[in-house]
Order: structure tokens, then C-alpha cells, then sequence
């Protein structure tokens, strides 16, 4: 958000960053070209795609002869009035105001342009930077600042840009609101300056940076290595550095809150003199936080199938002669995990690489159990496996949690490939299985079967398709009626020598708690 000195600045820097924005656009396209890693490419095409889809607007107050008064300075206010006004086009052609746009973080409206509007009682959580050009004091400068410090995912504190030097304002402020202590209020007279002096900053930045240093020295990955070392030194002293971070859950947590300390005081030291001088730690520690981030957003369990893949590829030869021959098909179930426990033995990253199966496992493990909600039998089996991983720290347990992990991966393959087996889809399966009995009879599973795809066709082309069903207590009831009554007839239900009036009940009763919770819109969400 850049807050303007007065509407005019704000429609004129709406164009000037628009054509700013444009020319970087174009120099990043244009420096595509010679980039030579591949990872940077990705990383700069994403770029360049979040910028072309990024949306800005000027958020100003109407008043009386505002055309004409835009005009003597030859700018429109007539497309900007229009936007404030009806708002964003939404993909199914309905209009989302130009607030709701602003808070939703998935929107591409990302740079708000205002002059008094949004200053004060507008809550932002994702607000990430707040550039001031205007001078502001009091209660709106404190309530304006607070725009940007709201919490988020991803987000410890907001950014302020200050271009016309309110930091004796802002003093003022925190001295009148922050209040002396017992004393009460204060004002400029007496008051005392909340904020820390420039030394104890400091102090706290070295003293964060120290428990980082302490962290990885008690690991045998000293924090120096990074910052001196260069090319495959330097790599390896990250890599050193990530293995004693990723010993297990508990350690990890602990290294990311004691480098999130570190950003935050770095921030707090910006304009503080000697801040140079850790800045060397600061990004060191910056790297090896990132790079474990990274591990946890973009591990796929293909590049740890690939490096499998290897292992098998080196223990293969061929024998032309024997091309031809008939062979028999091969059990995958017999794979020689003494092989791969001895490949896993040699690798220098074990606690990383075992990290990184963990964070591939629940992302999988998360999406099954929001599919289908009696799969819990696997969340439970998962947690075993970590908590024994959390409770030793040795050799030997680190090499079994990846051979269950393994293991666990090939079970979770065999559960997300079982709905192909039973001829239905994944959502008709969650219905299957929260209908289903246990020792049924094959021709009571197979009308089962019917019974869920057809209760769920019609749910999703009657009952479900009303907006916002589940908010209103009488599209709530039509659902549970209709799903109770499907159930119970004679034509369409659930075999009747199997299933008694109490076990329908409790089945409809199942049915229809998923169904609220997996169908907010159709089609829903959860099988996106």
C-alpha cells in the first residue's frame, strides 16, 4: 500500500508505477536469455508471470467536480471512479469488491494506492509493505502503521518505507499511547520513548546470532564454514548445517524460531550503525533457513524415486543373449531394502533426506484424509513412525524410520490406486466406504457400490448445487432428508437383510456430516 500526500500524487503514481512496473517486466524478459541455470530461469518466469497477473488501483474518497479538477491536471479519474465503484470481474462474470479483492490473498490485486481511505479500521493480515508519502501523526499514524503489522503465514512483521521522515512523529505517537508506565499518559513533555535504543537493538541481534552459532557448533557444522568457505566447501558447510538442523521434529522447529529471531532483530537494526558488520551472518543463516523451506515446499517424491532409480541402475547389466527369452513378472514387494538401508548408510544427508520424505508423506497423508475421512488408520501409522524418529537420535533408528517410510509410501500408492480397483471414483469411494459393512456379501458390496454413485449423482445435480446450501437450516434439512430417504427406499437404498433402521440412520447421519464438509460448492474443493 503507497499512501499519497493527496488524490492527485495518487492517480499520477498509479501511472508512473504502471509504466515502471511495464519496464521491468520487459528487462526480465529480455535477461531470460542469458541466464544459465535452470533453476533461476524457473524462478525468473515465475517472477515475470506474477507481475503481468498483478492488479493496482487508486483507492480515494469522490467528491464534488473531481473530472474537471483531474482534468487541469490531464488525468481521468473516470476509469479509477468505476473500479472503486463495481469492483473486479470474477472468472464466473460476477463483480468482487475492491476490499474483498484487497484481503483475499489469492487475488491479484496486490498494490493499493491510497490518500486517506484504508488508513485506519481496514484490517489486512497479508499486508506485507507499507510505503508512506505523507506526512501523518497521532492516532492515524499509529493505526496506519499498524496496516502492515499484522501477522500472517509467512510473515512476522510488515515493512515501512518512509519518504518524508516521521520517525520523530512516530516517537511522539508511541510515547503518547504506549503510555509511562504507572504513571499514566504522556505526551511530547516528560513522555519516554518506547522505542529501544540503537545499542540494545544491537545487542539483541548479536545475542540471537550467537544462539544460531551455539546451535550448529554443538553439531560439528560451524556457522563460520559458510560464511568463509566458497563453491563445493561452501555447499557442503550448508548441506553440514541443514543434517544437524534436521535431526529430528523437534530440532528443526527449534533452529527455524531461532533464525526467525534473527530476521526479525536484523529488520529492527536496519538503521542502526554497525549492522554491516553481521551482515555475513545474517545471510549465512538467511541461506540455510531458505534452503530448508525449499526442501519442505518443493520435495516430490519422484526426485527421491529418481535417486532410488540410481541405485538400481548401477547393480543392472544386460545380457543381449538372453533377449527374447519369456520372463515372469517381478514381485516389487521383494525389494532388497537391506540394498537400499546400505546405499541410505553411506549418504551424507540422512536426517535431511529423511525430512524430506516426511514432508512429501503428509502433504499425501493430508490430501487422503480430506478425501476420505476413514482413512485414519494411516494417519495413525504415520505418527508412530515419527514419534519413535523423535524419541532416538541414533544411527540405526534414523536408517528404520526410512525403511518405514518407504514402506509407508508404497501402502499409501496401493490406498490411492484401491478406488480404480473397486470400479468408482474417488469420491464415491468416501461414500462406499462409510457405507459399506464389515463381511458383507459380494452382491450386497456390489449394490453398495451403486448405491453410492447414485446418491452422490444426485446430490450433485439437486441438492448440492445451491448456493451456499450449507448455510440456511432448510437446504441443511433437504440434504439430510434426501440422503436418509435415498438410503431407506426399497429401489435405490441399502440392502434391507443387512442393514437394520438403526444402522441406516447412523449410515445417513455419515453420509451427510462428509457431505457438508467436503461440499461447500460443486464441484468440490477437497477433489479439486
Amino acid at each position: 500500500m503507497l499512501v499519497c500526500i493527496d488524490k492527485i500524487t495518487s492517480v499520477r503514481m498509479y501511472y508512473l508505477i504502471q509504466d515502471a512496473w511495464n519496464k521491468r517486466i520487459t528487462e526480465l524478459e529480455s535477461n531470460l536469455s542469458k541466464i544459465r541455470d535452470p533453476q533461476e530461469v524457473i524462478y525468473q518466469q515465475r517472477q515475470i508471470r506474477w507481475m503481468k497477473d498483478t492488479q493496482m488501483a487508486v483507492v480515494i474518497s469522490e467528491e464534488q467536480g473531481e473530472i474537471d479538477k483531474f482534468r487541469k491536471w490531464a488525468l481521468d479519474i473516470k476509469p479509477h471512479r468505476q473500479l472503486i465503484k463495481n469492483g473486479f470481474e470474477t472468472d464466473d462474470q460476477k463483480r468482487l469488491d475492491i476490499e474483498s479483492a484487497f484481503k483475499k490473498e489469492s487475488h491479484p490485486f496486490r498494490v493499493a494506492i491510497v490518500c486517506a481511505m484504508w488508513l485506519t479500521g481496514f484490517d489486512v493480515p497479508s499486508l506485507s509493505t507499507l510505503y508512506l508519502d505523507k506526512p501523518l501523526k497521532a492516532h492515524t499514524l499509529m493505526q496506519t502503521i499498524a496496516r502492515a503489522n499484522r501477522k500472517n503465514e509467512g510473515k512476522n512483521n510488515g515493512l515501512i518505507v518512509d519518504y518524508c521522515g516521521i520517525l520523530k512523529n512516530l516517537r511522539a505517537a508511541l510515547a503518547t499511547y504506549a503510555g509511562r508506565g504507572d504513571e499514566g499518559h504522556g505526551g511530547d513533555e516528560g513522555g519516554r520513548d518506547p522505542a529501544k535504543p540503537d545499542e540494545e537493538l544491537l545487542a539483541d541481534l548479536v545475542e540471537s546470532i550467537a544462539f544460531v552459532r551455539s546451535f550448529l557448533h554443538e553439531g560439528n557444522a560451524p556457522l563460520d564454514d559458510i560464511i568463509h568457505q566458497t563453491g563445493f566447501a561452501r555447499n557442503a558447510a550448508i548441506l553440514a548445517a541443514k543434517e544437524v538442523a534436521n535431526q529430528n521434529d523437534e530440532t528443526r522447529k527449534r533452529f527455524e524460531v531461532m533464525c526467525r529471531e534473527v530476521f526479525k532483530k536484523f529488520k529492527a537494526c536496519l538503521n542502526v550503525s554497525g549492522i554491516n558488520e553481521h551482515r555475513n551472518e545474517y545471510d549465512s543463516i538467511n541461506i540455510v533457513y531458505r534452503s530448508l523451506q525449499e526442501d519442505k515446499d518443493l520435495a516430490d517424491i519422484s526426485d527421491i524415486i529418481q535417486k532410488l532409480h540410481g541405485v538400481v541402475d548401477q547393480a543392472i547389466t544386460t545380457n543381449s543373449e538372453r533377449i527374447g527369452e519369456s520372463t515372469t513378472a517381478y514381485d516389487i514387494s521383494k525389494i532388497d531394502f537391506e540394498r537400499l538401508r546400505k546405499e541410505f548408510e553411506r549418504s551424507s544427508s540422512k536426517n535431511t533426506t529423511v525430512q524430506n520424505l516426511k514432508s512429501v508423506i503428509e502433504k499425501r497423508l493430508r490430501r487422503l484424509l480430506m478425501q476420505n475421512p476413514l482413512r485414519t488408520d494411516f494417519q495413525k501409522h504415520y505418527e508412530e513412525i515419527v514419534e519413535e524418529y523423535n524419541r532416538e537420535k541414533d544411527r540405526l533408528t534414523i536408517e528404520k524410520t526410512f525403511e518405514a517410510l518407504l514402506l509407508f509410501v508404497g501402502a499409501l500408492n496401493e490406498e490411492e490406486s484401491r478406488a480404480m480397483r473397486e470400479g468408482l471414483d474417488e469420491e464415491s469411494l468416501a461414500i462406499f466406504d462409510l457405507l459399506k459393512k464389515p463381511e458383507l456379501s459380494a452382491k450386497d458390496g456390489k449394490r453398495i457400490k451403486q448405491v453410492s454413485v447414485e446418491l452422490l449423482r444426485i446430490l450433485k445435480e439437486e441438492k448440492l448445487k445451491i448456493d451456499h446450501w450449507r448455510d440456511k437450516e432448510s437446504t441443511r434439512d433437504a440434504v439430510r432428508v434426501a440422503i436418509r430417504d435415498f438410503l431407506y427406499s426399497d429401489t435405490t437404498g441399502l440392502p434391507v437383510d443387512s442393514f437394520t433402521d438403526e444402522d441406516v440412520d447412523a449410515k445417513a447421519d455419515l453420509v451427510f456430516r462428509h457431505v457438508f464438509w467436503a461440499y461447500p460448492t460443486v464441484p468440490s474443493p477437497v477433489y479439486a
